[in-house]
């Protein structure tokens, strides 16, 4: 369990969930995975280089997708729907922010190819997925940004969480963000609550911002449970 944020009573705002998709819905991050899997010359350093923040999140996916030809749309996409595993509990908590009126929203760096075949079976609307485009048409694998920065953000993120998150104000919303990873430290930082694994643990610890650590989304669920019983 990591550091827990002092809690206030926010009943009178509507709770809503920013859910990272690699490695937070999924167990695995599909971008690397497919990357690794065809391993084309050179893209572990743009990988290292991306997740130290020495290039920005749009710069460093854009670039390890050109590494692979156009040609090959049909191995990638089926090897990034088929790769993917659920992370435990995922169903449940879905349930759980229905029965609760927790809106929930999908905010995912990944790419439509592969994240909209996945969560078709869970009945999540497409206006609450965000997430990349592909672009099979050119010599390589070009990925388009439909969510870009907005002027509060200059972060180059491509899929830019915070921009999103600003569209539901703080003074109306309790926002939660699920994440774990380079693409969620933004968001962490305008979060009421930080729900954290792997590299987002890191930087929260870094940061000094509160969360809590868990690694199916049963141990979220039984946060939430225990801080629905401190507010009343």
């Amino acid at each position: 369990m990591g550091d827990q944020r002092g809690m206030t009573n926010q009943t009178a705002k509507k709770r809503i969930v920013f859910c990272d998709f690699d490695g937070t819905i999924t167990v695995n991050d599909n971008i690397i995975a497919i990357i690794k899997h065809f391993n084309p010359p050179g893209w572990e350093r743009i990988a290292e280089r991306t997740i130290a923040q020495e290039i920005s999140i749009k710069e460093g996916v854009g670039q390890l997708f050109r590494l692979l030809p156009a040609s090959m749309e049909k191995e990638v996409v089926e090897f990034g729907i088929s790769n993917a595993r659920i992370r435990e509990g995922f169903t449940s908590f879905l349930t759980y922010c229905k029965e609760h009126q927790i809106e929930f929203y999908v905010t995912s760096g990944g790419i439509d190819f592969f994240v909209y075949p996945i969560l078709e079976r869970f009945g999540i609307a497409r206006d609450h997925i965000y997430c990349n485009g592909g672009d099979f048409s050119g010599d390589q694998i070009e990925i388009l940004w439909p969510n870009p920065c907005d002027g509060h953000c200059t972060n180059d993120c491509g899929m830019c969480k915070t921009t999103i998150m600003r569209n539901f104000p703080a003074d109306r919303y309790e926002r939660i963000i699920i994440g774990d990873s380079v693409t969620d430290f933004e968001g962490a930082k305008l979060a009421d609550v930080v729900y954290s694994r792997s590299h987002l643990t890191t930087k929260c610890k870094e940061l000094g911002l509160p969360h809590y650590e868990y690694e199916t989304f049963h141990d979220i669920i039984k946060q939430m449970n225990a801080e629905r019983t401190l507010s009343k």
